[in-house]
């Protein structure tokens, strides 16, 4: 059977090091311990927990920021490869981000297999295959990828390619539930990771390129009942709409959209404010593409590429600010979303940051949806700029290929300026970088906050 080579063999030297101020090297790392139990509290508090990598994006913020020090531009040098595993999984994508739980590394690989490994030592403890059916690969735009799992109360959770959501027993991997997300029916798909907020696993999915209609669920993650479902982009209006403010999304459509799914899936970006209790989701492009055969008459197409705030607790909406209104060129807003606290103007702000697909830079008020800024960190062409009093963006009358025989190529083009990699994200200011922005950041000295904003994937 092929194979592909697992690429953690540097991360396990990292959390084998974390424990000692030694050099670091696997021989002193200690064996896996008995992993603790990762509630509400803790989760809360990760970004404290300097040793674990408890979620996707390592705290609720979706940082990704380790506050460890041992390794350093002096002893980087000494850095050596730990162990390697070859995954018994097809060749394919892997773009998993793996949680590190006392002394256990969990990450999954192509068809949404699960690993967990002895993070000092890399002994397979178990693996998990969902047996995800073959013929779902033609489901799949970008390859039969998982991009992790979530933990919480001794259980794993992932989401499967052909839309199963499943909780593992963290020491054994035994199936503890699972639950169809999905309507089998329809293309969909997960790649995402799923997040666990207050005792509930939320997930979403992908399919918006094959007419899938988007939507985020919240599950109870000790059975696996539904306990909300929130969707994204409005259903066939003759009928009632399943939350409140889908009836005003509606008016931002035209024709008959919800034949042809609509779009709008969530299936990546999800960040959670403990203090404002608020989710926020990005959502992804239109289906199908093509505005003018999904919504002809034009429209914002609510809530596509949109970054919005749900509460948590029941999936109503608070918020949202939409990034590419009519959106027609795949630019989605379901690239990762960055909360930070950070002084502005003399005045500690609450940020919501997100460079999607589009080209722009967004710094959002994450209390109310607000735009602070939004800057080009790439070359585009499909529009000058975003006016700061309405927070839309000025589009190139071109962008909208108005005139069939006068060709245009737009920029950036489907792959965005950015796509699902982490990032790393940097002001600058009169040549002087402060980075990475982490949390309580004081970005005072900066003339001017919003001059640029550098991405790097």
């Amino acid at each position: 059977m092929p194979v592909a080579r697992l690429t953690v063999g540097c991360i396990a030297l990292l959390v084998a090091a974390c424990g000692s101020n030694s050099p670091p090297t696997a021989t002193r790392a200690p064996p896996a311990a008995t992993p603790r139990v990762v509630d509400a509290a803790r989760l809360v508090a990760a970004d404290q927990d300097v040793n674990n990598w408890l979620s996707y994006g390592r705290t609720y913020d979706e940082q990704r920021f380790s506050p460890l020090q041992q390794i350093n531009a002096g002893n980087v040098s000494q850095l050596k490869l730990a162990w390697h595993y070859d995954l018994p999984t097809d060749p394919r994508a892997h773009e998993a981000t793996p949680l590190v739980i006392d002394g256990t590394l969990y990450v999954t690989g192509s068809w949404s297999v699960v690993f967990a490994f002895n993070a000092a030592t890399g002994t397979l403890l178990w693996s998990y295959d969902p047996k995800v059916p073959g013929k779902t690969a033609v489901n799949a735009c970008c390859d039969v990828v998982n991009r992790g799992v979530a933990a919480w109360n001794g259980k794993i959770y992932v989401g499967t390619l052909d839309g199963r959501l499943i909780a593992l027993d963290a020491r054994t991997g035994q199936v503890q539930w699972t639950v169809a997300t999905t309507d089998p029916s329809m293309r969909y798909t997960i790649t995402g990771a799923p997040r666990v907020i207050k005792g509930k696993v939320l997930i979403g999915n992908g399919g918006a390129e094959l007419g899938a209609r988007g939507y985020v669920t919240a599950y109870d993650a000790e059975t696996g009942r539904q306990v909300w479902r929130f969707y994204t982009v409005p259903g066939d209006p003759s009928k009632p709409f399943e939350n409140p403010i889908l009836k005003s999304a509606a008016q931002t459509w035209k024709g008959q959209w919800w034949k042809l799914g609509g779009g709008g899936t969530v299936w990546d970006s999800m960040a959670y404010d403990p203090k404002l209790d608020l989710l926020y989701i990005g959502v992804g492009n239109g289906s199908p593409w093509n505005q003018k055969i999904r919504s002809p008459g034009g429209g914002d197409n609510l809530f596509l590429s949109s970054i919005v705030a749900l509460k948590p607790d029941t999936g109503e909406y608070v918020w949202h600010y939409q990034t590419t209104p009519g959106e027609s060129w795949d630019y989605t807003a379901t690239q990762h979303i960055i909360l930070a606290d950070i002084t502005l103007d003399n005045q500690k702000r609450k940020v919501l940051m997100q460079a999607p697909k589009n080209g722009f830079f967004y710094v959002l008020d994450r209390s109310n949806g607000k735009l602070i800024s939004a800057k080009p960190y790439s070359i585009l062409n499909w529009a000058t700029g975003v006016d700061p009093a309405t927070g839309r963006p000025i589009e190139n009358p071109d962008a909208r290929y108005p005139d069939p025989k006068k060709p245009w190529i737009a920029e950036p083009g489907p792959l965005g300026s950015h796509n699902w990699q982490p990032h790393v994200i940097e002001f600058f200011a009169v040549g002087t970088a402060v980075s990475p922005i982490t949390t309580e950041q004081d970005a005072s000295a900066i003339p001017d906050p919003q001059l640029v904003l550098s991405v790097n994937s």
